[in-house]
């Protein structure tokens, strides 16, 4: 699949099959979560693996009750590392350490659509409920839950705004 593909492709995706995602497929979403790009490289980033399911349960509730989450065979919590960007001072820690972990997540969706598997963002959920289910340290700050599995249904696109409504020209 090309890229192009991929990104109009790819859903928000909330029901899963009970299948489990082979191991070389898991291998090629965490390289594409780690070949991001991060501000100065520094890689402010650190990624949790669950596949327990009484942690997926446990994030589900924190994440507001979105019970989706404890449905996919695999879900990751994303997190910024304000020890590393704390090298770029305030900024590095409140945005580059947040959009080094977007960019990842991002790329990371892409690749799982490539891959035949749907994922959603999830970012509704309560961060410290999150940080201590999951006993992450304090420098890090979870951003992001992402659901991974093969879709039982994939929703239909969603419209978009015009290129002149969505981009400014001068």
């Amino acid at each position: 699949m090309d890229v192009f593909s991929a990104i109009k492709e790819r859903r928000s995706v909330r029901t899963f099959l009970k299948k489990e995602i082979p191991e070389p497929v898991i291998d090629r979403l965490i390289d594409s979560l780690i070949w991001a790009p991060s501000a100065g490289n520094l890689q402010s980033r650190k990624f949790y693996l669950v596949r327990d399911n009484d942690l997926k349960k446990r994030l589900a509730e924190a994440a507001l009750s979105q019970g989706f989450i404890k449905d996919a065979p695999a879900v990751f919590v994303c997190c910024a590392d304000a020890g590393i960007g704390r090298h770029y001072g305030q900024r590095g820690i409140e945005l580059y350490s947040i959009q080094d972990v977007s960019v990842s997540v991002m790329c990371m969706m892409l690749a799982a659509c490539e891959q035949g598997l749907g994922t959603c963002w999830v970012g509704a959920f309560r961060e410290e409920e999150v940080s201590r289910v999951m006993n992450i340290p304090e420098n890090l700050r979870p951003v992001a839950i992402i659901p991974v599995g093969y879709p039982e249904k994939t929703p239909k696109p969603t419209t978009r705004v015009s290129k002149d409504e969505a981009v400014i020209y001068r």
